[in-house]
């Protein structure tokens, strides 16, 4: 039926409780109708219907839709989708949110294989997608390994139809299996969260290419796992434990080797400053202020975190970005206490800095790997702490200092406001995080109230 025969009429919002949207238009004298929850995708889906008139499309009678949009829901497969998706995604995504992606795009589309002759061992599918296909350059792209290659042919044919997501329960099966890990246990609440996340975000994606009229993940209800946004107070280590564990640091490799003297400020700078590992390992002669004595500055501008070689534009393991959460060219300023000046100002003078102007380097002068300092920072707590206090979560990882350096400026009396600036938090996301974390402030409070009670006995 020509698009000359077809009228589509506005959208007209349904009378009920619960909000909803009508689009209506006609084909050869039958009229049709779809719902929507919100106005703006019933104006997206009349949008589509009104480009399909003006291009001259035949419509059917019996679905009332122009054959663009019955082929393309047709034929699109989750995997077709999915590479699409990620095509689309990673020009704009940073290293650890393509890595995320690419997880989560791997997970859905294990559980959307059909049991189709000759699939391949699980362990081979998921390192085809992982490796090969969920990156750029894409498979279509580059020159495959012919277990590979034979590989993601099989996935290509055994992909369910995106369409089948439109199916709740095939929905709620997929979120489902986000809550398991290989081995079958449960999954880290964070991790189930972040690959819905993406899910959703590539449903989305489908709506805007037409694939569904609204998302139909965000309509399943299922109960998503809670996720602890507060730091335990049992990792905080106090001033004087972090005295002892950067000098159990100094300690570690051997004095020639320097293994652990060359990092000794590294983490000092996560604890006097609360500085992000990443920023840390960035930080260069030229954002430092470093006077003879009292307080010194830092000022951040770049952070350098370990991602892998697959995930970053340069093919470096290491990204080279601006600040956490922040627009490129935005620097935030850290006073450092003279603490921590004097154990920068005593690196320099033994290590000096990389030729680009890193403080901190490995032994090969190279930028300082996540693994590198986290091995150093186990075996420090082995020489710092009593074994029943190393087999606890007290300052189990790097960044618990940072978790501890917060905690101390907020019990030290030191306004939220500019604790949140040093951090390059909001105030409300430190105070929710670090809420457990305030030890001695409840017998202030508890003191201040006894008082304003006692003028009025």
């Amino acid at each position: 039926m020509k698009s000359l025969d077809v009228k589509v009429w506005g959208v007209r919002k349904r009378n009920t409780k619960k909000s909803s949207y009508d689009v209506r238009w006609t084909v050869a004298g039958n009229v049709f109708s779809e719902q929507f929850r919100t106005k703006a995708l019933a104006d997206h889906y009349r949008s589509k219907l009104l480009r399909a008139t003006h291009a001259g499309e035949e419509f059917g009678t019996v679905t009332g839709l122009p054959d663009s949009m019955v082929e393309r829901a047709a034929s699109m497969t989750w995997y077709a989708f999915a590479l699409k998706y990620l095509a689309m995604k990673w020009p704009h995504a940073a290293p650890n949110t393509r890595n995320g992606i690419n997880e989560a795009l791997t997970a859905v589309t294990m559980a959307l294989l059909d049991d189709r002759p000759g699939r391949p061992p699980e362990e081979l599918i998921r390192k085809a997608l992982r490796n090969w296909a969920f990156v750029l350059p894409g498979p279509n792209d580059q020159e495959l390994p012919g277990e590979i290659a034979n590989t993601l042919h099989w996935v290509a044919k055994a992909a369910r139809p995106l369409s089948d997501l439109g199916d709740a329960a095939i929905g709620r099966a997929v979120l489902d299996s986000l809550k398991l890990r290989l081995d079958g246990t449960a999954a880290a609440a964070e991790t189930v969260r972040r690959k819905r996340r993406t899910l959703v975000n590539a449903m989305h994606y489908a709506v805007d290419l037409g694939e569904f009229k609204e998302n139909p993940i965000t309509g399943i209800r299922w109960k998503k796992p809670k996720v602890a946004g507060e730091v335990d107070p049992r990792v905080v280590a106090n001033p004087e434990q972090a005295r002892s564990l950067l000098t159990a640091v100094s300690y570690v490799g051997g004095y020639g080797r320097a293994r652990g003297r060359r990092l000794v400020g590294l983490f000092a700078c996560m604890y006097y400053g609360a500085l992000r590992p990443a920023e840390t390992v960035g930080l260069t002669i030229a954002d430092l202020k470093l006077p003879d004595a009292g307080w010194g500055t830092v000022l951040l501008n770049r952070t350098r975190p370990s991602v892998g070689k697959q995930w970053t534009d340069s093919g470096e393991t290491h990204d080279d970005r601006g600040l956490k959460n922040r627009p490129v060219e935005e620097v935030r300023l850290v006073p450092i206490p003279p603490h921590l000046v004097a154990i920068l100002r005593q690196h320099l003078d033994m290590f000096g800095t990389a030729e680009d102007g890193r403080l901190f380097t490995n032994e090969r002068g190279g930028v300082v790997g996540s693994s590198t300092y986290y091995r150093v920072w186990q075996d420090a707590r082995g020489l710092a702490l009593p074994p029943a206090v190393v087999a606890s979560p007290l300052a189990a990882r790097p960044y618990d200092l940072r978790h501890s350096a917060l905690s101390t400026w907020l019990n030290a009396g030191v306004d939220a406001t500019e604790v949140a600036e040093r951090a390059g938090n909001s105030v409300e996301v430190l105070l929710s995080r670090y809420a457990k974390c305030l030890d001695g402030r409840q017998e202030v409070a508890n003191r201040r109230i006894e008082d304003l009670l006692r003028e009025y006995e």
